[in-house]
């Protein structure tokens, strides 16, 4: 079935390239989903690197892993709701339908299963020799064998609530991505097979159960319940038996099912109960079962056989994390540790506010801490002069420091004004629980737009000045309001004083305020209406330079690059002859390179320790320059059907910080990749010194703050 799968999709990858050739001379377009496999492939492929730590190369496997589950959930969720629509949708950068992409999608990634399954063999091999085992019933002694019998038939059979499927009993529901152990049975005197169903996850069993007294020697918990699933059904003859793990669609559109007769939080609420239950998508099972027992539980959950995967590996991957920890003395096997800085352009000893009124603060995460913000909240919070807070939020940690200062600053009789994006994917949950907190605390808490995520992270402090008149203080990021991800992924945070900008935030949260748009904005680029347009005039700028023979450049980095209108103008700058320099983490649907096209144009892809996140805009050179950091990728969904925020960086000294940062990451030849005109990421490397664009950063976060300590 997988073999069938991967000719028909390269049969399929074939066409589409004719059909490309026969559009243009050079194919210029990627597809969306088949380059954010690409980019899985990438984080895959750091799990298999020998220069990087064992323990961490456990993570970028079990990440590869979430992050397939995720993209299953929404992505494929979404091509198999418009492969029943009525209407064909098509690509609209490759002409592929939903139908074409889930073939390509479900080849590629039965090749990348492959691939993952060596690295895990690898790694297995390698965590053995640092001490620690995880084992199976052919590898243990007899007495390692005794000893899980017992702790099976004590501790683990009293857990179980095993089924098996009849007239009598309907197949159970499985939940989503949840492990069950199943097998075919048959009583010895009937012909007919049934199948039985056993649920391996409780809270009150532990993942990984250790095998005896020896120290660090783990089997998984499904693997000894399969092991012994003939003592659970004991009547019954035992013919085949495997591990299965569902995933389930979590494509919901809250906008669609939207009614403004109710109440949105827990509509939201209800919303997430439905997408425990959704359509199954994808089987995966951990041994081969008879075609015909696989046809009955694709029956039974009304999916495809061609969305069966084999898996090699354990079907869930998170357990790796656990085995992080017993690992934790030896030092060597993770990465050295870093941690982020007080930023050198801000003193501990005086109030934030009072130093973003001198001059605008850059920060930059996870080099340098997110503390200064959450300080400049709180004083906020305690100013007698500060009238107002506004914030929107789109993501926090589960014990948010920033939500506990907005909450500080209304109990404190400040104006607090919160968008609480209930959308958030995945984080909707947590969402609506800060939402409850934040309005109990007396915040005025909004929910979005009808129709409109909300993505931007914008914050207002509005402050009565000397004059008696208000001022504006203004933080625009790239980045969520939350503290464990400022950790870990690399972010921009600019706070200011330019009262032009603050004027320009206070028309956005107005707007947002009467569930509007705004339609015409100032220094910042506001998505839906005001962004997208904008980035366009301004490659039209580089173009017309161009064409009269001067000096035009464009700087990008963002994590995805999908919209095709900025795709197209990208397009006819390389050909209008304007460098152009990207660093894209993620989904690209631009090829550069191709003559004729795109032969100025460079792309590269940095997958590291860290999670590039920031979004940087860089249209011209010299006094013309203009610098935005952004909360914005270059996505349709972001350009046009969301609200975001992009900030111009006005002060000379933090441009030439920006534009030092991008100039190192260009040059990495560490951790980044070059996407070619093939469509093949191929590792950056080159005869310079070794390079590594994240550890470069720490680095001078750690030298500024030594430097500024000096000075004292």
């Amino acid at each position: 079935m997988c073999q069938n799968i991967v000719h028909a999709a390269v049969r399929l990858e074939d066409t589409i390239k004719e059909r490309g050739h026969n559009c243009m001379h050079e194919m210029v377009y990627a597809n969306r989903e088949l380059s954010w496999l690409k980019f899985n492939e990438r984080v895959l492929e750091e799990a298999a690197r020998k220069d990087v730590p064992l323990a961490e190369r456990l993570s970028f496997l079990s990440i590869y892993q979430s992050n397939l589950d995720e993209f299953f959930r929404v992505r494929v969720g979404t091509h198999v709701d418009q492969m029943h629509s009525d209407q064909e949708i098509r690509d609209n950068k490759t002409n592929m339908t939903s139908a074409e992409q889930i073939q390509c999608i479900f080849a590629a990634v039965h090749r990348l299963n492959t691939r993952k399954d060596e690295i895990f063999t690898e790694l297995m091999m390698e965590l053995e020799d640092a001490g620690v085992r995880v084992v199976d019933f052919h590898t243990i002694d007899e007495e390692e064998s005794r000893h899980l019998e017992g702790f099976f038939d004590r501790e683990v059979a009293p857990l179980l609530s095993p089924i098996v499927v009849d007239k009598r009993q309907p197949f159970p529901f499985l939940r989503n991505q949840e492990i069950y152990a199943a097998a075919v049975l048959k009583k010895p005197s009937k012909k007919k097979e049934r199948v039985g169903i056993v649920a391996c996850s409780s809270s009150a069993l532990p993942r990984l159960v250790q095998v005896s007294e020896r120290p660090n020697t783990y089997m998984l918990s499904e693997e000894l319940i399969l092991h012994f699933i003939s003592k659970i059904f004991s009547n019954y003859e035992i013919k085949a038996k495997s591990l299965l793990r569902v995933s389930r669609n979590a494509d919901i559109d809250a906008d669609a099912l939207y009614d403004e007769d109710l109440d949105y939080r827990e509509f939201m609420s209800g919303l997430m109960k439905k997408r425990r239950r959704l359509a199954p998508i994808r089987l995966e099972m951990s041994r081969d079962l008879d075609k015909r027992i696989v046809k009955l539980l694709c029956k039974h959950l009304e999916t495809e056989e061609y969305a069966v995967f084999k898996n090699n590996t354990p079907l869930d991957l998170s357990y790796l994390f656990m085995l992080q920890n017993t690992l934790r003395g030896n030092s060597e096997l993770f990465y050295p540790h870093r941690s982020p800085r007080q930023p050198a352009s801000i003193q501990r000893q005086i109030p934030v506010l009072d130093q973003v009124r001198e001059s605008d603060k850059l920060l930059s995460y996870p080099y340098e801490s997110i503390k200064p913000f959450l300080t400049m909240l709180h004083e906020a919070a305690n100013d007698p002069k500060v009238v107002s807070i506004k914030m929107t939020l789109y993501r926090v940690a589960k014990d948010s420091q920033v939500v506990e200062a907005l909450c500080e600053a209304a109990e404190n009789g400040k104006d607090v004004l919160v968008l609480v994006e209930l959308k958030a994917r995945f984080d909707e949950e947590n969402n609506i629980e800060w939402s409850r907190r934040l309005e109990e605390a007396g915040c005025t808490v909004i929910y979005g737009l009808n129709g409109y995520k909300v993505h931007s992270k914008l914050c207002l402090i509005t402050r009565m000045g000397e004059s008696g008149q208000p001022e504006y203080y203004t933080q625009i990021g790239t980045g969520n309001y939350n503290e464990k991800t400022a950790r870990l992924y690399t972010d921009y945070s600019v706070l200011t004083h330019d009262q032009e900008i603050g004027r320009n935030a206070a028309q956005v949260f107005q707007a947002l305020a009467m569930g509007e748009t705004l339609k015409k904005s100032g220094p910042l680029l506001v998505a839906p209406h005001c962004l997208q347009n904008r980035v366009l005039e301004m490659i039209d700028e580089q173009i017309a330079l161009a064409k009269r023979g001067e000096e035009a450049y464009i700087g990008v980095k963002i994590n995805s690059l999908t919209d095709k209108k900025i795709i197209d103008a990208l397009m006819a700058a390389s050909q209008a002859g304007v460098k152009i320099e990207m660093v894209v983490r993620g989904i690209c649907c631009l090829l550069p390179g191709v003559p004729g096209k795109t032969e100025n144009i460079r792309i590269v892809s940095i997958v590291g320790r860290f999670l590039e996140h920031s979004r940087i805009y860089i249209f011209g050179t010299g006094k013309q320059r203009k610098i935005y950091i952004a909360s914005a990728d270059f996505m349709t969904r972001n350009t046009l059907r969301r609200v975001e925020v992009a900030a111009p960086i006005r002060d000379e000294a933090l441009q030439e910080e920006i534009l030092s940062a991008f100039d190192v990451m260009l040059r990495d030849n560490c951790q980044a990749w070059n996407l070619c005109s093939d469509g093949v990421y191929r590792r950056n490397r080159n005869d310079q010194p070794k390079l590594n664009a994240q550890e470069t950063f720490f680095q001078q976060a750690y030298d500024r703050e030594q430097k500024a300590a000096a000075k004292k």
